[in-house]
């Protein structure tokens, strides 16, 4: 989160998927985003809107990427199948967004910014597209009559032929989800040529939104060791370095949410923005939604923990507005996010007398889960 800075719509990862490399660059923006350059000095309303609504565009993703994770950890579709983080991935995550983070600072020192950021903006023109097509399919499906005619399609790639032919991709689509396409395209051309605040927001939202929904942490622990990592990365290289605030102000890409401080003076060309990185969204957002499918196991018909977890996100993100305002000063913002997110809930299940089945709840991922059930039904046919 950044204030009174007029920046370019413009930190890391390198893990499995593409959408991890954005994810996580954001976290490195995001991180450092609590930076104050005072060459705008926004008026109180302006500060209040910029704030409020990116709070309230933080939650969205959240949100409803926690809810679609619980439909998407029982898909059989591939394109819809969630990338589990195992407890190993989550020690390994900050060394690899650390070298990520440092790498490009290397780059930006030692190579134009111009021919960087140009490569950067036709790879996430990519990623958005897709991000933003996934996101608005539901959506769409809702929105169309039933009369309009939706053929379906598929794509499949397999390896190998008889016995051993192995299923390598495997995506079902339909005419909506070309539709959808299509509306992505029109907005990706469109932060591509004017890189418009609006248009980057749309991408971010949907980096987020996909980043909660298909990023599963397999269990409580793995959570725990996944930021709490990341609060030590956050913490090390916003305090301790430069390396953070220089790739953030050089990387132009729609890995943050930003919001205009000066809109009530210059409207939709305002340019002095308040900035909230990806990663503050995305790395509480897949712990949150982790909890809501707790609940779900539970079978209780209750949501405590999803709302407990949700409710200390808004406290943790409001008290890190709060200290960067007071002190004037560069704030990690996982520095107040993980221990609310993580002590909220843990609380709770200390009062319910549900702590030990907390820790002790574990997510099958769903290939592993179908291997398991072709097996029992093997064993079934054979008996």
């Amino acid at each position: 989160m950044s204030e009174a800075e007029p920046v370019p719509d413009s930190a890391p990862e390198a893990a499995a998927a593409a959408i991890l490399d954005a994810l996580n660059a954001t976290d490195s923006n995001g991180t450092e985003v609590l930076n104050v350059t005072a060459k705008f000095v926004a008026t109180p309303e302006g500060t209040a809107l910029a704030y409020g609504s990116l709070v309230f565009m933080a939650l969205l993703p959240i949100f409803f990427g926690a809810l679609r994770s619980v439909t998407c950890s029982k898909s059989k579709n591939s394109a819809d199948m969630p990338e589990t983080i195992t407890s190993r991935d989550a020690a390994r995550f900050p060394i690899i967004a650390s070298c990520t983070l440092f790498g490009l600072y290397l780059f930006f020192k030692v190579f134009s910014q111009e021919y960087i950021n140009l490569l950067l903006s036709v790879y996430f023109f990519g990623l958005g597209v897709l991000a933003l097509s996934h996101t608005m399919s539901p959506l769409m499906s809702r929105i169309f009559p039933a009369s309009f005619p939706n053929k379906q399609f598929q794509l499949l790639f397999t390896q190998g032929s008889g016995e051993s032919k192995e299923e390598i991709v495997n995506y079902e689509f339909d005419t909506k989800n070309l539709v959808c396409l299509l509306i992505s395209s029109v907005v990706g051309v469109w932060y591509l040529l004017k890189k418009h605040w609006i248009a980057n927001n749309l991408f971010g939202l949907a980096f987020a939104l996909n980043g909660v929904e298909l990023l599963h942490l397999n269990n409580v622990s793995t959570g725990c060791i996944l930021l709490g990592g990341l609060f030590v990365y956050d913490v090390f290289w916003v305090f301790g370095t430069n390396v953070m605030v220089t790739v953030a102000k050089s990387f132009e890409a729609p890995i943050k949410l930003v919001f205009p401080q000066d809109l009530l003076e210059k409207g939709l060309g305002a340019s002095n923005f308040a900035m909230l990185g990806l990663g503050d969204i995305v790395i509480p957002g897949i712990f949150i939604a982790l909890l809501l499918r707790f609940d779900v196991s539970l079978k209780k018909n209750s949501r405590t923990y999803f709302y407990s977890s949700f409710l200390a996100y808004i406290f943790g993100l409001g008290l890190t507005i709060f200290v960067m305002h007071t002190f004037k000063h560069a704030q990690p913002a996982l520095l107040y996010l993980v221990p609310a997110c993580v002590g909220f809930p843990v609380v709770v299940a200390l009062c319910k007398g549900e702590l030990t089945e907390m820790f002790r709840y574990e997510e099958t991922p769903p290939e592993e889960e179908g291997a398991k059930q072709d097996s029992s039904e093997s064993e079934k046919k054979d008996q």
